[in-house]
């Protein structure tokens, strides 16, 4: 499923079940061309939790930050915020901060929550998930560095407009198995790194159990996955540049496509 450019951007903050809320409105018969048409973001999120479950991932960025992988990561799903109204789509610019000159791509696997419900039990909490689409969670990385010895988490290290792009659709749970996906990341045609979903130490029933304690998820809600081993350029010392071309594909899912833009623009 995605949107098209005219269509109205899915508003999230709708209650009730997001599957009959879709499926109501799904096109049947025949289908024609749209002349023009360009997708954009699946859908504007009610809500962003970004978590960290690729070890590999976090191996590779710790090690250059000189630090370990505290040993809490390994019993707790841990996770931040992200602020939905950043949210762009495929083929759009990604836009370039004057402040940063590191700025970083993150390849992720989405989760997209498509039922209410609050404690949820671990064996049940994949019947809450709607499907899964492509988050590239981008990073400046220099700032980044400066914010989290503070300990209140990344702030303008992932905060400005067009910092978090989705897509190019959402794939329904009852036609994708995440457990196994191949994961790639390409900068201008030049494979950056791959892995693998069954990599995830923390798996999405986790993230959504945890996260719903003593609290209710909504249709709409997006859980990320976190940077998938080999898909930052941190993990390397590799960032991009004005009018690198960045595409994150993820089996099943597809290709999220954007380039960069200028700086400061």
């Amino acid at each position: 499923m995605g949107l098209l450019e005219g269509e109205a951007v899915l508003d999230a903050g709708f209650e009730g079940d997001m599957v009959a809320f879709i499926e109501a409105g799904a096109p049947v018969g025949e289908t024609r061309p749209v002349e023009g048409a360009r997708l954009l973001a699946p859908l504007r999120p009610r809500s962003m939790r970004d978590f960290l479950a690729f070890e590999g991932h976090l191996k590779n960025a710790f090690r250059r930050l000189g630090r370990p992988i505290p040993e809490e990561w390994y019993e707790v799903p841990a996770f931040y915020r992200g602020m939905p109204d950043t949210v762009i789509g495929p083929e759009e610019t990604i836009p370039y901060p004057y402040y940063t000159g590191r700025l970083d791509f993150e390849l992720e696997l989405a989760a997209v929550i498509g039922r209410r419900g609050k404690d949820i039990l671990r064996e049940e909490a994949e019947g809450y998930i709607f499907g899964y689409t492509i988050w590239n969670d981008l990073s400046a990385r220099d700032v980044q560095a400066r914010e989290l010895p503070i300990g209140m988490g990344p702030a303008k290290a992932k905060d400005w407009d067009g910092s978090n792009v989705l897509g190019p659709c959402i794939v329904t749970a009852d036609e994708l198995d995440a457990g196994d996906l191949a994961m790639r990341v390409r900068v201008n045609g030049e494979e950056w790194g791959e892995d693998s979903s069954k990599n995830m130490h923390h798996e999405f029933a986790d993230m959504i159990s945890y996260a719903s304690r003593a609290q209710t998820l909504y249709p709409g809600e997006v859980f990320g996955s976190g940077t998938a081993e080999g898909g930052a350029g941190i993990e390397t010392d590799r960032y991009l540049n004005e009018g690198d071309v960045v595409e994150l594909e993820i089996e099943g899912i597809g290709v999220l496509r954007n380039t960069v833009g200028k700086k400061g623009e």
